[in-house]
């Protein structure tokens, strides 16, 4: 057995720091990876020695990438080829569109830890048009207003907190939480950054998707990152172009829709609500369990289960949890039961929840007829009724924008601003969800919505969510079913212990 590191990511300020003492290279390109892995399956020879051939020669790798990938139709070898990007002074609107892409990883900067100052986009669709400086002129109110939250939030916490307020360590906690409940005034138009690791692959379809996209905004991040990364790796990178599939598909939709769905009166809209569910799941989740330790087929398995006492069938729950900590994921048996749930949350709270991409997300357009969502510090400070007039002032605006560019609109709309998404996950992912969200750590916002799906789960799925909760409860949820701690926090710390 033999194990070689083939690569790793660098910082690209060092490999020009190497080219600048040692000359220029050819083969600093993700592209030789792709091209030797590509081979391994009709190349007799080791990996390595594959590798070190397609780094003397770049250009024949990049052109049997591009045969692999364009003839062949084999789009994984450019999985190989990772690139990590800095993309600074998107808005928040933008944003979203950028964190759409499942298979990547992001860090964004967090308007929760980071005080706001001014910083803000001006679409290209409202720049030298009369909506301009009322454009302007509301992001200004809106951001005067944060500063006056914040600085009010925060003095009404310390008090709200005189122990924590106590100690210095503890302040810039306290602080955050002024910040995060005050930039619910901010606009989506607010700038933000992130840092993203994206593979050849994903990056071709993100570029793809910009291309067509009807913002301008997003155009023009979509034209950036190519132009940076097309001279370092132009053979993973080629179906980028916009396409009739990513221009046409939405709008002939929006116009079908039109003509199908007529006035109607509007509905109650709940925060949460499970409109679809695996119907039986519990006993769906105990077949899998059993077919995994077993050589017969689901069917019989299913069979068997369905005999079973609720205490034989709660006893494979059991079995499947005995062994678990609070860090530990379902069996990946749990993925067999999907829920999918209408949600209405702000897009402060959207910011967080879209962040589980293993689960599948739809939405609409942030629309003001859906509310929107006030922190309780605010009421609680007496700013609520400066908050709703500056939202007011905002929608008005909204609409008006709204009737010449309905999509460039929603950059004026805040953070305390609604839409609806169509979620579904699996109960595995379901439990990832309620462990991060539902902890006390967690912001208020994303732990009701979260809150809000696990109890309509656990009236789905009784015994496939019976250890729901956050991280901080699961020795509690997990004492109360085993009538024990589990045996690690045992081992460390005897007794009870809260997850801190």
């Amino acid at each position: 057995m033999e194990v070689y590191l083939a690569g790793y990511n660098v910082d690209t300020e060092v490999l020009r720091q190497l080219e600048e003492k040692g000359g220029k290279r050819q083969d600093l390109t993700p592209e030789v990876i792709s091209a030797a892995y590509a081979r391994i399956s009709r190349d007799p020879r080791p990996i390595n020695e594959i590798r070190k051939e397609a780094r003397k020669e770049v250009e024949k790798s990049r052109q049997s990438n591009s045969t692999i990938i364009f003839k062949m139709g084999h789009h994984s070898v450019a999985e190989h080829a990772v690139f990590n990007l800095d993309i600074l002074g998107v808005s928040r609107l933008a944003m979203e569109e950028l964190e759409k892409f499942r298979l990547c990883s992001y860090t964004e900067k967090s308007q929760r830890y980071i005080t706001l100052d001014k910083d803000f986009i001006l679409p290209k669709e409202i720049k030298s048009t009369p909506f301009e400086k009322p454009f302007l002129d509301m992001i200004h109110e809106q951001n005067i207003t944060y500063f006056e939250l914040f600085e009010k939030l925060k003095a009404h916490i310390f008090k709200k907190y005189p122990d924590a307020a106590k100690n210095q360590k503890k302040h810039n906690l306290l602080e955050g939480w002024a910040k995060e409940d005050a930039r619910y005034i901010t606009s989506l138009a607010t700038e933000s950054q992130v840092g993203q690791t994206i593979n050849a692959r994903n990056l071709e379809l993100l570029l793809r998707r910009f291309a067509s996209h009807p913002l301008d905004e997003v155009k023009k991040l979509g034209r950036m990152i190519y132009e940076k990364i097309t001279g370092v790796a132009p053979s993973v990178v080629i179906f980028h172009q916009a396409s009739d599939r990513d221009l046409k598909t939405y709008p002939e939709l929006n116009q079908l829709g039109a003509d199908i769905i007529k006035e109607s009166p509007k509905k109650q809209n709940k925060e949460v609500e499970l409109i679809d569910y695996t119907p039986d799941a519990d006993s769906i989740i105990a077949a899998s369990l059993l077919h995994s330790v077993s050589n017969i087929p689901f069917s019989q398995c299913k069979s068997i289960v369905k005999e079973l006492s609720k205490d034989k069938l709660n006893k494979i729950f059991k079995t499947a949890w005995r062994n678990m900590q609070f860090y530990d994921s379902m069996l990946r048996e749990f993925e067999y039961a999907n829920l999918t749930f209408d949600i209405v949350l702000s897009s402060a709270c959207f910011g967080q929840l879209k962040r589980h991409r293993m689960s599948t997300i739809t939405s609409q357009a942030y629309d003001p007829n859906l509310g929107i969502t006030v922190p309780e510090s605010i009421k609680e400070i007496k700013m609520d009724k400066k908050f709703k007039e500056i939202v007011n002032k905002t929608n008005d605006l909204f609409y008006d924008i709204h009737k010449k560019t309905p999509l460039v609109a929603q950059y004026i709309l805040t953070n305390s601003h609604r839409k609806r998404v169509l979620m579904r996950v699996n109960a595995r992912e379901l439990y990832h969800i309620s462990r991060l969200r539902e902890d006390t750590h967690a912001q208020w916002d994303i732990q009701n919505i979260s809150g809000a799906m696990t109890k309509e789960a656990k009236k789905a799925m009784p015994l496939t969510f019976r250890l729901v909760g956050g991280k901080d409860k699961f020795n509690k949820i997990y004492q109360d079913i085993f009538g024990r701690l589990p045996k690690i926090t045992e081992a460390v710390l005897p007794g009870t212990r809260k997850i801190k």
